[in-house]
């Protein structure tokens, strides 16, 4: 089984999803076989890969891995399309279900050499269950006042091993605000060597890129958002050397 990266994120609007299809395209290009999961209900990760979500959600209609995952229009890259349905996203947060979806996604996930899960912005059920699932976390933190609020209680819900070396990423960085360094800096000193080198910056392009369904580096190859997730993606498979 390759790395599999939980992206996730208590609070919404962080660039969570952004970093799941953005950095799952650049592994993609870098010739290695990646499935993105979509776990969130508003599917966004699904629509930006330009596809659409399903009725029903694979997890749960007992559909094989091989009908149940989507091709994208991206060599090495296909997506577990998620599912907009009331009753399937509460099943699939539930308590009760979390050992049978746990049991579910790593029974498909061996053929691949990278997995990210775009989990909804919560600790539930179904966040935990893909923390258990995977082999390291990723955390996408805004450069905004309100950081580093709900970071300790994810990092208390998540097994050291898994976000020690690397798992937070500072998005939406804004050069031209000096609140940006201060962020930077008050992250940088209390997580130390947890923290990306790596910085996104704020990038219009990201969004175009989301609306067209497409990665940025598709979109806008010579975009300030794509030379970040490129440079990113350097880094997770150089820290996967180590």
């Amino acid at each position: 089984m390759g790395r599999i990266l939980c992206v996730m994120n208590q609070k919404g609007g962080v660039g969570k999803t952004t970093t799941a299809v953005n950095l799952g395209a650049c592994l993609s290009r870098a010739g290695f076989n990646t499935l993105i999961v979509d776990l969130d209900p508003q599917c966004n990760a699904t629509s930006g890969l330009g596809q659409k979500p399903v009725e029903r959600h694979p997890l749960l209609t007992g559909a094989v891995w091989n009908t149940a995952v989507l091709p994208t229009g991206w060599s090495c890259l296909s997506v577990l399309p998620g599912c907009r349905s009331f009753a399937d996203v509460s099943k699939l947060a539930s308590e009760e279900s979390s050992r049978h979806l746990q049991t579910l996604l790593t029974s498909g996930l061996h053929a691949y050499d990278f997995v990210l899960m775009d989990c909804p912005p919560s600790l539930g059920p179904l966040t935990k269950t893909a923390i258990a699932c995977s082999t390291q976390v990723l955390i996408p933190i805004q450069c905004e006042y309100y950081a580093m609020e709900g970071v300790a209680q994810m990092v208390r819900a998540i097994p050291k091993q898994m976000w020690y070396e690397n798992g937070i990423l500072l998005t939406m960085v804004d050069p031209t605000l000096e609140l940006t360094y201060e962020v930077e800096e008050q992250v940088r000193e209390f997580f130390g060597g947890a923290v990306y080198e790596t910085v996104i910056p704020r990038d219009v392009a990201l969004s175009e890129a989301s609306s067209f369904g497409k990665p940025v580096t598709e979109y806008a190859p010579r975009s300030r958002g794509a030379r970040a997730y490129i440079e990113l993606c350097m880094e997770v498979l150089e820290n996967g050397q180590e």
